[in-house]
């Protein structure tokens, strides 16, 4: 119930029967006037459903008001549509796509990420070359913490200067890398020692099918070289590497790389037999001369003699002994230049270590 006062200051007339609100009879009049029901007439409606609610004149707390203060005293409130239905809720479902366009969704996502790579800016892409310490590691010079201590000792070499600091990129392919002075031999190289035995012709392929050098290495992907030759019968140490330059100085003569032999021979031998091989012995195609002859053993009138000797002529050491007066029953390459025949067996064939790489690439200047 409104106070009378209220009424009384509305229209001054007194009789309040029909102005219940006072001043504000007047504006309800003007929203009459104006199409625009009152407030307490106004509904809000809350998910779109059907409202009842009671005459224009229902006060604020009538049952059917959903006004923004209608709070759970309202019925309407209650009674409407349920949530989410012509409202703000959740959407309904979607009806289910297509077999078709989830497999075209599935091929545009796999084709997205199977994209090839991007070659980036070298600005912005990996940085060229390998870590050095990675490159001898790779190259058989130990660990990589290994290889770490030889250059903080300043042992390693790459194009002439010495290497302090860590983490320098080289390229193998490109860069000279030294240990202690010695060249090390990079991946894409192979070097390696074969002990060929007698009956074997030192070619890569015999076309007449004999035994041959390449019967040793079938399983090689990249071609190989054989470094100089030796005669069908003569066995001992032949090298074969894919490298050609070291190939070609090691057997050129402006190198001379000293080659060292045993030979078996008939005695007895003269005192002076070592002073004229090293003098010289005249053979049809000019003098053959022998840089070290050395009696080995001596049993009866069998001897095992030792020469070395720095040219590659063909039949060389069988020509001079022979000349000499003394043919030779058999031979055997024991040293080719640093590389040394050892214990290795007959038909054996080895991976020359990178030492031994690296004193052969110092030989000829390489």
């Amino acid at each position: 119930m409104r106070s009378s006062g209220r009424n009384s200051r509305g229209s001054g007339s007194g009789s309040g029967g029909n102005n219940y609100r006072g001043a504000g009879n007047r504006r309800d009049e003007q929203q009459q006037r104006a199409g625009r029901p009152r407030p307490e007439e106004r509904r809000y409606d809350v998910g779109g459903g059907s409202q009842a609610g009671p005459g224009p004149k229902a006060g604020p707390k009538g049952g059917s008001q959903g006004g923004p203060k209608g709070g759970p005293k309202g019925g309407a409130a209650k009674s409407g549509a349920p949530k989410g239905v012509g409202g703000r809720g959740r959407k309904p479902n979607a009806p289910a796509r297509p077999r078709e366009y989830e497999a075209q969704v599935e091929e545009r996502n796999r084709a997205r990420h199977d994209k090839p790579r991007v070659a980036l800016p070298k600005t912005f892409g990996e940085v060229e070359g390998e870590r050095l310490q990675k490159v001898l590691a790779r190259a058989g010079m130990g660990s990589r913490r290994a290889c770490e201590e030889l250059i903080d000792q300043a042992r390693v070499e790459v194009n002439g200067k010495i290497v302090t600091e860590q983490g320098l990129r080289v390229d193998p392919e490109k860069d000279e890398i030294k240990v202690d002075g010695l060249t090390v031999a990079t991946q894409s190289y192979l070097f390696f020692a074969l002990n060929k035995p007698a009956g074997v012709v030192s070619t890569m392929e015999d076309p007449d099918g004999r035994q041959c050098l390449g019967d040793y290495v079938t399983n090689r992907e990249t071609r190989l070289f054989h470094v100089g030759r030796l005669d069908t019968e003569t066995e001992g140490i032949i090298l074969l590497t894919n490298h050609g330059e070291l190939a070609h100085r090691l057997t050129h003569p402006r190198y001379g790389v000293k080659k060292t032999y045993l030979a078996a021979i008939q005695g007895p031998l003269p005192r002076d037999l070592g002073k004229r091989l090293k003098s010289g012995i005249e053979l049809e195609d000019g003098y053959a001369r022998a840089d070290h002859f050395r009696v080995v053993q001596n049993t009866g009138k069998n001897y095992l003699v030792e020469v070395s000797l720095h040219e590659g002529r063909k039949h060389i050491v069988r020509r001079m002994l022979a000349e000499a007066g003394f043919p030779v029953d058999k031979l055997v390459r024991t040293a080719f230049g640093p590389i040394a025949l050892g214990d290795q067996k007959s038909g054996w064939l080895r991976r020359m270590t990178n030492t031994e790489v690296g004193m052969l690439m110092r030989e000829v200047d390489l």
